[in-house]
């Protein structure tokens, strides 16, 4: 959660959800992610990385969660980054999950 914007008005988009905050984005992830298991190990891939400004870039990528369950969620996420006085940080995140197989 270091890598966002602790604002009220950082947004994350999963799924069908929309969740408006940074404390109300944190209390989902304690409640998802409630347990190492859970956590897993989440690595990032295929980064493309478009500036917009000299304060703003946005960023696609792949994510993967390997757990020892197997069941290593996926998909895609596009970030919106913003320079702030305390560096980059993420205002907006939007991630998608691929179906399983």
């Amino acid at each position: 959660m270091n890598g966002y914007a602790r604002s009220d008005s950082t947004l994350f988009v999963s799924g069908d959800t929309v969740t408006r905050g940074w404390l109300m984005a944190r209390e989902h992830y304690k409640i998802t992610y409630n347990n190492r298991a859970k956590m897993g190990t989440l690595r990032f891939s295929d980064l493309e990385i478009q500036p917009l400004s000299n304060d703003a870039a946005i960023v696609l990528g792949r994510w993967m969660i390997k757990r020892a369950t197997k069941d290593n969620p996926h998909g895609h996420f596009t970030l919106v980054f913003q320079r702030t006085s305390e560096g980059w940080r993420i205002i907006h995140d939007h991630t998608s999950t691929a179906a399983s197989q």
